[in-house]
């Protein structure tokens, strides 16, 4: 098959690396891709935004699947205008990306169905958010609606800095477009739940958790992710069967009744806490950095899902894992997640693996500059190891990291500390 991917980050490179070991590959694209991705796939000149060049390229070139990794050419309709145009495409419609692209569709959707998630309400006007939060008190959780990368959310510790992040959010929106959803406070233990959809059914995948405050100790501001584990220790097979029967099966029947059915990857997060997972928000896609550690634990080939998710047949596909654990660690430019320093230049590369093939760096936000690797984002780098335990993973990991020689980057340390405290 001739296949092509969207996208050119930490996401994209392990979708590559993955769909790059199936038999059933003849040609795979990724559109702009990125140095690292280049080991995997052609990377070809084409903006996603552009629909008409992506599917002009598409029939040049054969393609019998697009695969969509971002979350922005999905909300915008790129899959809707690729399956118009008779070429078939992995993840959701434009309404069905609604999901991720609007907060509160989501908090709606959850309120109809019963599906457990934070009390909340939805402003586009500031002063009423305002009066919202000084009823409500802190902590509480102060959202952008729409797609903000992983950056949109601030988790307030007082009314004064919950306000400070409304002020931001309706300061930096387009006129007219403010939009912001408020929520309470949740306590427990985040966790990531990906599954793949075909409209009708869903196949859970492996069980992951991320970190998104910047610094170790979960301090700093809230980031795209640091870094990520798998398993995830907190959902137990217990909890995983409860959040498809509370919050996966409920969503995909309310989606389907709203004749928008979700197909692609369902990525929930989720809160788990005393009374059980509650949905924090959903993404369709996978997430990033949790796909790397995913996609290395996933003994079975990933393009046959991605084909069975599209075409409504995901009941015949089953799923092996790896029993070893996963770890990532993110490698960020100094600034991040605000004005990354780019084009500082990243030595040591090929040699951060040391030859073990349980060791992978995935390219995130990188560029070619003459024989130089330079960073070109805010997140550069997901390095990624396997191994029976999370504490070993974390250990690999970190002596990986500590073969690249790059000045202008940092990472959290702590990748993998709720397990390894769990198990220790």
């Amino acid at each position: 098959m001739n296949v092509l991917l969207i996208g050119s980050g930490g996401r994209e490179h392990a979708l590559a690396w993955k769909l790059a070991a199936s038999p059933l590959m003849t040609r795979l694209y990724c559109a702009p891709g990125n140095p690292g991705i280049a080991a995997e796939a052609a990377c070809v000149a084409l903006d996603p935004a552009d629909h008409a060049s992506v599917i002009a390229f598409c029939r040049v070139k054969a393609i019998d699947l697009v695969v969509v990794g971002p979350e922005a050419p999905l909300v915008a309709g790129l899959v809707d205008d690729l399956e118009a145009a008779g070429i078939k495409a992995f993840g959701p419609t434009k309404a069905a990306a609604r999901l991720e692209g609007s907060k509160g569709f989501t908090k709606d959707l959850c309120r109809d169905a019963g599906i457990p998630t934070a009390a909340y309400a939805s402003f586009t006007a500031l002063a009423p958010a305002k009066a919202y939060v000084r009823a409500k008190g802190a902590p509480i959780v102060v959202k952008a609606d729409g797609l903000a990368a992983g950056k949109g959310v601030v988790v307030a510790a007082t009314v004064a800095e919950a306000e400070a992040a409304l002020d931001h959010l309706f300061a930096s929106a387009a006129p007219g477009e403010a939009a912001v959803v408020v929520e309470e406070f949740l306590d427990g233990e985040e966790a990531s739940f990906f599954v793949l959809c075909d409209g009708t059914s869903a196949l859970p995948l492996a069980t992951a958790q991320d970190h998104k405050r910047a610094f170790d100790n979960d301090q700093g501001p809230n980031t795209g992710g640091m870094g990520a584990y798998s398993p995830a220790p907190v959902m137990t097979p217990a909890v995983v069967e409860r959040t498809m029967a509370e919050i996966i099966r409920p969503t995909l029947r309310a989606m389907a009744e709203k004749g928008c059915p979700f197909k692609g990857i369902l990525y929930a997060g989720l809160m788990v806490g005393s009374n059980g997972p509650k949905l924090i928000e959903y993404n369709v896609r996978f997430g990033d950095p949790e796909c790397q550690v995913l996609m290395m634990r996933l003994v079975s080939d990933l393009l046959p899902a991605l084909i069975a998710a599209r075409d409504g047949t995901l009941n015949d596909v089953e799923l092996r894992w790896y029993d070893d654990a996963a770890l990532t660690v993110v490698l960020a430019a100094r600034g991040y997640p605000g004005k990354a320093e780019t084009g500082t230049v990243i030595a040591g590369l090929g040699t951060a693996a040391q030859g073990d093939p349980d060791v992978v760096v995935f390219h995130a936000g990188t560029a070619q500059r003459g024989d130089d690797i330079v960073a070109a984002g805010g997140r550069v780098l997901g390095v990624t190891a396997m191994a029976p335990t999370i504490a070993e993973a974390q250990a690999k990991a970190y002596r990986a990291v500590d073969r690249i020689d790059w000045p202008g980057g940092f990472c959290r340390r702590d990748i993998g500390w709720r397990a390894i405290a769990r198990a220790g």
